[in-house]
């Protein structure tokens, strides 16, 4: 399918470690990487593999979740209540 400028994200620091590293890593975990980084070149161009906090991963979720119960697009100017609590939860 040839996708571009996709971001994929992921809570583990360990996945995205091994994925960036040009270390030879023979274990189970290594060859999974391996097999992820070679279809991950050859079916995404301009794309990248990158750590995200969890708390960041609550706030993307939450928000999701909340898109597929709205039947309406909407636009927030503020910071949407669904997410209000992580957000200050985060900053404290």
């Amino acid at each position: 399918m040839q996708f571009d400028n996709v971001d994929f994200a992921t809570d583990s620091k360990v996945t995205v470690d091994a994925f960036i590293s040009t270390r030879n890593d023979l274990s189970e975990f290594g060859c999974i990487i391996s097999s992820f980084r070679s279809l991950f070149h050859n079916l995404f161009s301009n794309s990248r593999v990158e750590f995200v906090r969890r708390q960041a991963d609550a706030v993307a979720h939450t928000l999701a979740r909340e898109a597929t119960r709205s039947t309406n697009p909407a636009v927030y100017y503020d910071i949407p209540t669904c997410i209000e609590t992580i957000i200050i939860n985060e900053m404290l």
